[in-house]
């Protein structure tokens, strides 16, 4: 399946929050021989533009030093989440879309991103709750909708071939 669901924008807040990633930066330090050219702000819009061109893992190392510089940014969490993603490390992603749901439960994207990285680890019943969350926070989003089918289909057959709820399957 196709991570191109985590490549779009949050609709709910992202653009928002992005204005305003400028005001966070404010005072870092001066930059080191081991840093990106540019000022963070421009770190940030250029991690973007690499997750939209699909180089999650060029734009996870960007994001990673923002996270470095400002640990409390959300916006930089909700993009290196997706990141992470995106470059298959669903462990890491899983976390940090953890970390997203503690900072904004009422985050519908979060549960969401969160679901997806636990359906990818075989964690079945959780991913259902997280996208179930996801779905009943933000009703009408067919991404929503149609993993939580999914998920919910995975578990129906796993229940009625007598395997376990999670893991992988040994035969």
């Amino acid at each position: 399946m196709s991570s191109e669901w985590l490549r779009s924008r949050n609709p709910c807040n992202h653009d928002v929050v992005a204005e305003h990633v400028p005001d966070q930066f404010e005072g870092h330090e001066p930059r080191r021989a081991d840093q990106p050219e540019g000022e963070p702000y421009e770190w940030f819009r250029r991690a973007e533009t690499l997750l939209a061109q699909g180089n999650a893992d060029a734009a996870a190392v960007l994001l990673e030093r923002l996270r470095a510089l400002d640990p409390d940014s959300t916006s930089v969490l909700e993009d290196w989440s997706r990141a992470l993603f995106d470059a298959r490390r669903f462990e890491e992603a899983a976390l940090a879309f953890a970390e997203l749901v503690e900072r904004s439960p009422d985050d519908d994207y979060a549960h969401y991103g969160l679901g997806m990285s636990l359906w990818r680890l075989q964690k079945f019943p959780a991913a259902r709750d997280h996208l179930a969350m996801a779905r009943v926070m933000r009703p009408g989003r067919p991404e929503y909708e149609s993993a939580l089918t999914q998920v919910h289909a995975t578990l129906k057959a796993r229940v009625e071939a007598g395997l376990p709820a999670e893991g992988p399957v040994h035969t």
